[in-house]
């Protein structure tokens, strides 16, 4: 059985190899908690389900996501292009603009 990757990719060894990034702000990384932002209908998967980044491909522009029910069991795994992609997160970000700004709230 061949996996469909892309559109362009047949073969998982049709994917360049990983290379690590030395930048990673507002980049997908692995284990990433992310959401897709498209639907998979031919997958069973829409846009805004939340999954885990578990393997990187393609100089950082592909990623396997799994997915998972609440206790924790896999339901589904997909490959996709960082385009298609939303990290999540659990704390503000910050920026350079942040450590330079007033506070929002006056004393």
């Amino acid at each position: 059985m061949k996996i469909k990757f892309f559109d362009f990719v047949t073969q998982i060894d049709d994917l360049p190899e990983h290379n690590p990034r030395s930048e990673s702000v507002g980049k997908v990384e692995l284990l990433d908690i992310v959401a897709i932002t498209q639907d998979f209908p031919e997958h069973n998967l829409r846009r805004g389900e939340v999954g885990t980044v578990v393997h990187v491909f393609s100089n950082d522009e592909a990623f396997e996501v799994e997915f998972s029910d609440r206790n924790g069991q896999a339901y589904q795994f997909l490959s996709v292009r960082a385009s298609q992609l939303m990290v999540l997160h659990h704390e503000p970000m910050r920026t350079e603009v942040d450590s330079i700004s007033e506070p929002l709230i006056a004393d």
